[in-house]
C-alpha cells in the first residue's frame, strides 16, 4: 500500500466515477469531491450535469481567466457551462430531481453500509447548515453513486450497519473509493475492482461489511 495525497485520492475517485456516466445521461453532482467528476468526463460522450442550485449543462472547472462569479455550483464554486446549458429556479431544479428525471447522482458520504444505506448529512452534536438536497437526490435519481475517501482519519466508513443518522435506506447502487469499487446487491457488497496500488488485504482490513469477492480478485496483490 502506498500513501496518496488528498489531491491524488480525489483525482482517482473522480476519474473512476466518470467512467460510470453514459451518453445522454442527466447527472447531479453533490457538493465537494463529487463536483470534480465533471473534470474527467470523456469528450466522446454527451452528459448533462445538473447543479441543484439551478443550472444544467455544467462543464469542467474553469481556468482563472474563465471564472464568472455569477455562475456557480450548489457549493458556491465557479463552474463553466456547456453549449445548451440552462438556468432555472430551485422549484424547477427540484422538480427535475423529485420527478425522476436524473439518471445518476454522485454524492459523498460519512458512512455507507452493506444494505445500501447512506449517512451523509450530519454527525450528532455537531452543528450542520442543513440537509441540503441529498435526501431528494438519493430517492429521486435512478442510480446513486457514493464517491468518498476510503477512510476518515483511519476510521472505517464502509460498515455492516450505519451508526450515524441516515440520509436514506437501501438507495446506494455503487461505492467508489481510492482503493476499490463496490456494487450493492441484494446479497451484499460485491468487490468489483481493486486499485492496483492496493492489495486485497488493504481492502478487507479497512471494511467492516462482509464482502463478496469474485474468484479473479481473490489473489489480488499490491
Amino acid at each position: 500500500m502506498i500513501n496518496l495525497s488528498k489531491e491524488e485520492i480525489r483525482e482517482i475517485i473522480a476519474k473512476r466515477v466518470a467512467k460510470e456516466l453514459h451518453e445522454g445521461d442527466y447527472v447531479t453532482l453533490g457538493i465537494g469531491l463529487p463536483t470534480e467528476v465533471a473534470n474527467y468526463i470523456s469528450p466522446d460522450i454527451h452528459v448533462m450535469i445538473q447543479s441543484e442550485n439551478g443550472v444544467i449543462g455544467v462543464g469542467p472547472k474553469p481556468l482563472e481567466s474563465e471564472i464568472n462569479p455569477r455562475i456557480t455550483n450548489a457549493g458556491g464554486l465557479p463552474v463553466t457551462t456547456q453549449e445548451g446549458a440552462a438556468f432555472f429556479d430551485s422549484q424547477t431544479s427540484f422538480a427535475m430531481i423529485r420527478g425522476g428525471h436524473i439518471d445518476a447522482t454522485v454524492l459523498g458520504a460519512l458512512q455507507v453500509d452493506e444494505e445500501g444505506n447512506i449517512a451523509n448529512w450530519m454527525i450528532p452534536n455537531v452543528m450542520v447548515p442543513g440537509m441540503g438536497g441529498a435526501m431528494d437526490l438519493v430517492v429521486g435519481a435512478k442510480k446513486v453513486i457514493v464517491a468518498m475517501e476510503h477512510l476518515a482519519k483511519d476510521k472505517i466508513k464502509i460498515l455492516k450497519k450505519c451508526t450515524l443518522p441516515l440520509t436514506a435506506a437501501h438507495e446506494v447502487d455503487l461505492i467508489v473509493t481510492e482503493r476499490c469499487v463496490l456494487r450493492v446487491t441484494d446479497n451484499g457488497l460485491v468487490l468489483e475492482e481493486i486499485n492496483p496500488q492496493f492489495s486485497l488485504e488493504d481492502i478487507t482490513s479497512t471494511v467492516e461489511a462482509d464482502l463478496i469477492i469474485p474468484p479473479h480478485l481473490q489473489n489480488a496483490a499490491a
